[in-house]
This record gives structure tokens, C-alpha cells and sequence, in this order.
């Protein structure tokens, strides 16, 4: 048994201070508040270890205090409101997912302060076990210098107070171990002054070594300062950094293309509506030869109820009004929209108040409040229009004639960096040498990009050197690569041969989810990081803005229409842009709709509903299974522990005298399990004599003639289990103890 004498009370005082200078930098260098939460966590956790308290009030003390810090942390409502404790844990299982996706940047703060409570708890165990058991500090003692130091030299954290103060607590702690060390070695009975004979001195030494090492002359330093080194290193060679391994996604920064992709399947939005849409966020005009550039800003602000100020569909394309609800996900940090080709207006929006901007240059929809301040979005509608081309249009435009396209505007999206190697447009005009007309070149690059020397790949993806172009690179000596590489491929291509184009980012239609409702039809998609994709616009006089999709495996989501005009691609083309279907929607005639809502259930969707959830959680899924299955190992290795008092509740409600059998049976397999095993042909009076031996009582041999007398007579008299309850009550606590 260890004592908790004056001596381990300061051992535990000194490891407090050790601990806290943990805790101290962080308040400074992370956006983490509160820290004092935290503090008082440690407080607690080394006072219950101190007073040794049973460790199911040990638990439970630290649970309901991590709790209510979160709650008082993170939450509005107060700790015995239900409503926050349903949103905890239904974050805490989300966050699992995103732990087990490696996704540790959008780890929410109230699972983030969880894992740091947790930390805490870990820490504050450990150095309670080496304190007390092993009597060894001095690891933990450098670490913290180590620690320390490393914040000092790589952050703002100044730590010359701190070294001092790790310095005086560590040598404490390592002086008073050794003391007891000695003492328990050597068996020494000591007083209560020698504690007192043996601190003092320690405490002088520990003074003057302190007072000495401030006040001395500091030489100068050995080694120079390596943080200035690694700064320059690292200016020196940003485009090898920032063109490393991303997590896919949405982001604004296309300066440089290249290298592989993470996947990351976290949602960004949902959305409500009739169909899949391609959403836009932005487009580009200025290639670089390393990736894209806006060529300017001209933001124009607008209200939610006027119509958007884009690019317009011209009068001459049929249309088909639709409407999409978006719903976006807390995680979404954003204050930009985003929208189907084709948007005329933005509705319902949340939170309302709001100031739309949009920059015209790259048709980004930007959202601010009141006060200016970016404000992401919520929920909000958007009323726009599907186009339905027509071959027989599209293929009209032959040339560049000013006097149908704006000069300037035809030079910002036909532009190419001075050094674009020549090989492009030569291999270019190759693909489109028996084309006339604009449409039939960029469906012939378009679909130059479907031949099997292509491969669509997000791990190993080439980073252009310095000399390198890098839609060149892609072109004739990778041929590996993702939607930014396909896309800005056929854009250059087609700028080369005087077609103007400009490349869009957003994201593709999602994965369907469920349908909304029965009445209305309409489909809820999923649109998660993975659906990050980036395509091409070409621009044709009598049509607008049209898109395609070059990129290896995915599909040209517009509708294309050649059952008129004379087209090159239309024998050839239709099957590369097929109608826009409702994805995942079976074609029912009205019959069957009739028997069908007669039925009380439709086996077919629900089963079409469990195979979508499989498919949309199937890693959560193995995930709960996992922790379950050792949850379940957990308990059964520590059965010997709960099982009596699971027994003692079970048998405490049984009233009828035959429960002696099952009673006694319970018994000797938990005698089993606590060490006392049975030999083998051995009788159950000898049994008892060896159980009562070793807890020096009688009360096995009693409960085992009463047991016998029910196996063999079967007619015990009324109340003998009342009457042996007590001693077999009395046989299972002493296997708890």
C-alpha cells in the first residue's frame, strides 16, 4: 500500500507545476481559450489520485467534470438539457469518421477539447505511476525542457521563466525520489524531521544553482540560430511545397497545378432538386504555363431579389426553368456560392441580411453582412435554367469576326504564355485538321482525351519543373493525371487554335441520397471534397458560355440536340452527351404506381434505401463494429469484476427455493474464474472444505449439503433459499474482494 504522507503530497505539488508549463504556451501560440478548464481538470485528477479514491468515483468525478467543461465550453444550453448532449455525441461520431478518414483539419472544437481532456488524463496517470511506483521523474523532466526549448527557438513563446521554473520543480522531484529510493532500499525507519534534514540542503542547492546560473555571463552562442536557415530553404523552392500532397477539394489558390490528391470524402453540401447539376464556383482566363490566374477584379454588388449579373443564355437556346435548395455543411468555411450554369437568381437565403457581391471577371458569388464581413452560407435557393443546345446552332461559328466578338474580349480568352511550346498547337491542329467549325474542334479535343494512353490518376501526378509547361508535361510525357490536368489541356489547345475558352472550378452533381418526399419527386444529393472537379467553357456567339468535360471518366452533363442541322459530330458525338436523366429513378408507369400505393410497404425501396446507406457509411460502420468488438473483449477479459455484482442484482429479486440449483452453479464458475478452480474428479464436499479453508469460514460446506439435498431429495423445505441466500451472497462478495 502506498502512503500518502507529506512527501508524496509535495511530489504531487511539484509534477502539478512540471505539467502546467505544458499547458502554458498554448493559450499563447494556438487559438485554444479557457486553458483554466483545463488546469483545474489536472487539479482534480492528481487530488483523487492522491486520496487514492475508488476509481469508480475517480471516473465518474473526472467524467461529469469533462462534460460540464464542454458544455459551458461549446454549448448555450445548460448540462442537464438533453438537447446538447444528443448534439455531443453526434458529434463525437461524426468526428470518428473523420479521424478515421485522416481528416484531422476539420475535427470539430468540442471533439478537439475531448481528446484534450483525455491527454490530460493519460498524462496525469502517468506521472502518478512513475512518481509513486517507479520513482522515476527524470524523463518527464527532460521532456518538458526539451518542449520548452523547441517553443522557444521555432515560435514566439519566450520560455526563460519557464526554463527556471522546470529546472527548480525537476530537481525537487528527483531529489525527494532519490531520498525515498534510498530509504525503501535500505529499509530505514524514518522520523518525521527526516524529511525536514534531508529537504533543506536540497533546497539550498537548488537556490544557488538557480541564483548562479541567472546571474552569470552567458557565452555566445556555438551554433547559429536554424530558424533564419530554414526559412530561406524554404523561400527558395515554394513551388515544389505548395504543389506537394493536398487534401482534394475546393480552393482559391490555382498559381500551381500539379501533384497527387488525398481523397477526402467529407460533405460540403446538399442539395434538393430535379436532377444532377454541374456548380460552378469561379472561373479563370489567364494561363501561366504552371496553372491560373484571374486577369482582374470587378466586383458589382446586387440584391437577393434582382437577377445575377453573368453571362446570360442567349434567347436563341432553349431553356427549362428549375429550382435547387442548398443546404451547406457546418464545416463549410466559405463565404462564396455556389451554382448551376445558367443561374438568374439567388432566394431564401440564411442568414438573411445579407450583401451579394459578384466578380464578374471570375463570376465568383461572394456573401457579406452588415458590417462587410465575409458570411458564409447556410441555406439558400437558387432559380436557374437548364439549356438545351441545338448541333445545328452550335456549329455556325467558323472564324473570329470582330464585328460579332469584342476585340479585347476575344484576346483575354484566346491568351498563352509567350514560352508555350509549339508541340501544343501543332498537336492540336492534328486532332481538329478535318473540323471547320468551332464546335466540331473542341468535341474532337474533348474526345481525344478518351483514348487509352490517358490514364485518370490522383497519386501520381507530375509537379512541372521550372522549365516545364504544364499542360505540356501532361500532354506528351506524363499523360497521368486529374481534372486540372484534362481541363486545362483542352483550354490551351483550343486557345492555340483561336477558339476562346476559360476554365471553370466547382463541383460535379453529387451522389444520390433519397428522394425527397413521394408528391413532388424531387432527389437529394450528397456532394462531398471528392466531387471537387474543374472543366472547360467555350465561347460561341450565338449560344454563350458552353461546357465541356474532357476529363477521363466523367461525362458532358448538358444536352445536346442533333436531330436537326448538318454536324461532323453528329453521328458520332450523341453518345457522349446523353439526356439529363434523374439518376437512380425507375421509369414506372401509372399501373404500377397504383398497385404500388396500395401497398403498405415496397420492399424493393427499402432495400434500395439499406444498400444506399451501406454504401454512404459503410466505413463509419466497420468503425462501430470495431469499437464494439473490443468494448466486448474488454468486458469479457474483465468479466471476474462486473459478473458478481451482476449475479447479486440478479438473484437478489428470486424468491423460489429451487433457485438453489442454478444459485450454486453461478457460484462455482465465478470460484473458477477468481483463481479457486475445481480438480478434476474432485467431490463437492472436498471442494468446499478447500474454498472454506481459504476464506477460513464454514459457509461452502453449509451451502453445499443444502445444495446435495436439493440435487438428490428435490423436496427442500419452504424458505431454504431465503434461509442459504445469505451465504451464498456472502461466498461471491468475498470473490469481489
Amino acid at each position: 500500500m502506498i502512503n500518502r504522507d507529506f512527501s508524496s503530497f509535495l511530489l504531487y505539488i511539484f509534477s502539478f507545476f512540471l505539467l502546467w508549463e505544458w499547458l502554458r504556451p498554448i493559450e499563447q501560440l494556438t487559438d485554444t481559450d479557457h486553458i483554466e478548464m483545463f488546469i483545474i481538470f489536472i487539479i482534480i485528477s492528481f487530488a483523487l489520485s492522491f486520496f487514492n479514491v475508488k476509481w469508480v468515483w475517480k471516473y465518474s468525478i473526472k467524467l461529469i467534470y469533462i462534460l460540464y467543461s464542454i458544455n459551458r465550453l461549446h454549448y448555450e444550453e445548460g448540462l442537464f438539457h438533453s438537447t446538447w448532449m444528443k448534439d455531443f455525441f453526434r458529434d463525437i461520431t461524426e468526428n470518428l469518421g473523420l479521424l478515421g478518414a485522416r481528416n484531422w483539419n476539420d475535427l470539430s472544437s468540442e471533439f478537439r477539447s475531448l481528446l484534450f481532456f483525455i491527454l490530460l488524463w493519460l498524462m496525469v496517470y502517468l506521472i502518478s505511476y512513475w512518481i509513486l511506483n517507479r520513482k522515476r521523474i527524470l524523463i518527464f523532466c527532460f521532456m518538458t525542457i526539451v518542449y520548452i526549448t523547441v517553443l522557444d527557438t521555432f515560435t514566439p513563446y519566450v520560455a526563460k521563466a519557464a526554463i527556471v521554473r522546470t529546472v527548480v520543480a525537476g530537481f525537487a522531484v528527483m531529489g525527494m525520489l532519490t531520498l525515498l529510493r534510498m530509504i525503501q532500499k535500505e529499509n530505514i525507519n524514518t522520523e518525521s524531521t527526516y524529511l525536514k534534514r534531508w529537504m533543506v540542503p536540497l533546497s539550498v542547492m537548488i537556490a544557488i544553482s538557480v541564483l548562479v546560473g541567472i546571474a552569470a555571463p552567458k557565452a555566445a552562442p556555438i551554433w547559429p540560430d536554424p530558424v533564419p536557415y530554414l526559412t530561406a530553404n524554404n523561400n527558395k523552392v515554394p513551388e515544389r511545397n505548395k504543389s506537394g500532397i493536398h487534401r482534394i477539394g475546393y480552393g482559391t489558390n490555382d498559381a500551381q497545378l500539379g501533384g497527387p490528391f488525398i481523397g477526402d470524402n467529407n460533405q460540403v453540401y446538399r442539395y434538393e432538386g430535379n436532377g444532377k447539376n454541374y456548380w460552378k464556383m469561379e472561373t479563370k482566363d489567364r494561363y501561366t504555363g504552371k496553372g491560373w490566374l484571374a486577369s482582374g477584379t470587378t466586383p458589382i454588388p446586387f440584391r437577393q431579389e434582382d437577377l445575377v449579373p453573368v453571362f446570360s443564355l442567349p434567347k436563341t437556346v432553349e431553356t427549362i426553368k428549375e429550382t435547387a435548395r442548398v443546404v451547406t455543411n457546418p464545416s463549410y468555411n466559405f463565404n462564396y456560392l455556389m451554382y448551376p450554369a445558367g443561374i438568374n437568381k439567388v432566394v431564401k437565403m440564411l442568414p438573411a441580411g445579407n450583401r451579394y457581391e459578384i466578380d464578374t471577371t471570375t463570376e465568383r458569388i461572394s456573401l457579406f453582412d452588415s458590417d462587410n464581413a465575409p458570411s458564409v452560407p447556410k441555406v439558400f435557393t437558387v432559380e436557374f435554367e437548364v439549356p438545351k443546345y441545338k448541333a445545328a446552332d452550335l456549329v455556325q461559328t467558323a472564324n473570329f469576326n470582330p464585328s460579332i466578338i469584342n476585340e479585347e474580349f476575344y484576346q483575354r480568352y484566346t491568351q498563352l504564355p509567350e514560352n508555350l511550346p509549339p508541340r501544343v498547337k501543332k498537336l492540336a491542329e492534328e486532332i481538329t485538321a478535318s473540323k471547320t467549325n468551332w464546335f466540331d474542334k473542341a468535341k474532337a479535343v474533348e474526345s481525344y482525351f478518351g483514348k487509352s494512353e490517358f490514364t485518370y490518376d490522383q497519386k501520381n501526378v507530375a509537379v512541372p519543373d521550372t522549365k516545364d509547361d504544364y499542360v505540356d508535361q501532361f500532354l506528351f510525357e506524363t499523360k497521368k493525371g486529374y481534372c486540372d490536368n484534362f481541363s486545362s489541356s483542352m483550354a490551351v489547345m483550343l486557345r492555340t487554335l483561336g477558339i476562346p475558352t476559360r476554365w471553370v472550378k466547382g463541383f460535379t452533381g453529387g451522389d444520390f441520397l433519397q428522394y425527397s418526399d413521394e408528391t413532388s419527386g424531387t432527389q437529394v444529393y450528397e456532394v462531398t471534397n471528392n466531387n471537387a472537379h474543374s472543366w472547360v467553357e467555350v465561347y460561341f456567339p450565338n449560344q454563350g458560355w458552353v461546357p465541356f468535360e474532357p476529363t477521363k471518366g466523367f461525362s458532358n452533363p448538358i444536352t445536346i440536340n442533333y436531330g436537326s442541322g448538318n454536324t461532323t459530330s453528329s453521328n458520332n458525338q450523341q453518345k457522349s452527351t446523353p439526356q439529363v436523366k434523374k439518376p437512380q429513378q425507375e421509369e414506372i408507369d401509372d399501373n404500377q404506381k397504383a398497385d404500388n400505393s396500395n401497398k403498405s410497404f415496397d420492399f424493393k425501396r427499402i432495400w434500395a434505401d439499406i444498400q444506399l446507406f451501406l454504401k454512404n457509411h459503410w466505413k463509419l460502420l466497420i468503425l462501430d463494429g470495431l469499437l464494439l468488438a473490443g468494448l466486448m473483449v474488454i468486458f469479457y477479459r474483465i468479466r471476474g469484476k462486473w459478473v458478481p455484482y451482476f449475479l447479486l442484482l440478479v438473484y437478489r429479486f428470486k424468491k423460489k427455493d429451487n433457485n438453489i440449483g442454478t444459485a450454486y452453479l453461478a457460484l462455482l464458475k465465478q470460484l473458477d474464474r477468481y483463481g479457486l478452480k475445481r480438480k478434476e474428479h474432485q467431490t463437492l464436499r472436498n471442494y468446499a472444505r478447500y474454498i472454506d479453508s481459504f476464506f477460513s469460514t464454514r459457509e461452502m460446506t453449509r451451502l453445499t449439503i443444502i445444495y446435495e439435498n436439493y440435487l438428490y431429495h428435490q423436496n427442500l423445505p419452504e424458505g431454504t433459499w431465503k434461509d442459504s441466500h445469505e451465504l451464498w451472497e456472502n461466498l461471491i462478495k468475498k470473490t469481489i474482494a
